[in-house]
This record gives C-alpha cells, sequence and structure tokens, in this order.
C-alpha cells in the first residue's frame, strides 16, 4: 500500500500538535492519527479507543518498525511542510487584540470594508452558492 495522501489538522496545544488523516492507495483512510512533540523530537500517536479499565488500545497501527518509520517520517515531513506555509502568528488573546488576521493585511478598516463588500476590490457579498 502506498500513501497517497496525508491530511494535517493543526492545533494549538503545548505538546499535540496535529491531528492526521492518511488515505491509501486513493481508497482507505486512517483518521485520528496524532502528531505529539516529545522531548526528541516529534512522533505520531495512532488511533486509540479507551477501553473500560482506563487503559487505551491502537484501534489501527504498522506492525513493524520498518513501517512506522516510513509513516513517521512522511506525515512529518507533510506536517513540517504544513507550518512552513503557515505565518507565524501571536494568538489574539497573546497581543491583546481580537482581530491580529485582519490587521496584518492592512487596517482594521481596510479589513472590514473588505470583510463587507464594500472596499472597491471586494468580492460580491449575498447569496451566491
Amino acid at each position: 500500500m502506498n500513501i497517497t495522501d496525508i491530511r494535517i489538522f493543526p492545533v494549538d496545544e503545548p505538546k499535540l500538535k496535529a491531528f492526521v488523516s492518511i488515505i491509501f492507495d486513493h481508497s482507505f483512510i486512517v483518521s485520528d492519527i496524532k502528531v505529539i512533540e516529545g522531548t526528541q523530537g516529534f512522533f505520531l500517536s495512532m488511533p486509540s479507543k479507551k477501553r473500560r479499565d482506563g487503559t487505551f488500545k491502537d484501534i489501527a497501527h504498522p506492525l513493524n518498525a520498518e513501517t512506522r518509520k516510513m509513516l513517521e517520517e512522511q506525515v512529518i515531513a507533510a506536517y513540517n511542510a504544513e507550518m512552513a506555509k503557515k505565518p507565524k502568528t501571536t494568538s489574539a488573546a497573546d497581543a491583546g487584540d481580537l482581530t491580529p488576521d485582519l490587521e496584518a493585511k492592512g487596517t482594521v478598516e481596510q479589513a472590514a470594508e473588505v470583510a463587507t463588500g464594500s472596499a472597491p476590490d471586494a468580492p460580491p457579498q449575498g447569496d451566491a452558492i
């Protein structure tokens, strides 16, 4: 089986960095894989289910070290590529501002014009479906 798509869903938590879905041969998906930042770098946590006794059991996992290594290398490379695309931003709570992304596009007034469709180059607003 070959990995044909990796979908990254970043999260902003101290150790949990992303949820991942991997698609094999355009026909089989494994979801809820986690990218975890550990003391020695990133690693994958496979999807699991909590048992009645409080322990966790993997739902899907590689059967050998070679497959685990291949999955980790490809997923972590995809995660790093996804993070490289995103600009480094400070959260609104940290910045004390509720509109950090709008200010990056210009003044708050300019961003409001674009959001409401009153800017000269703003796309038309309405019920276009």
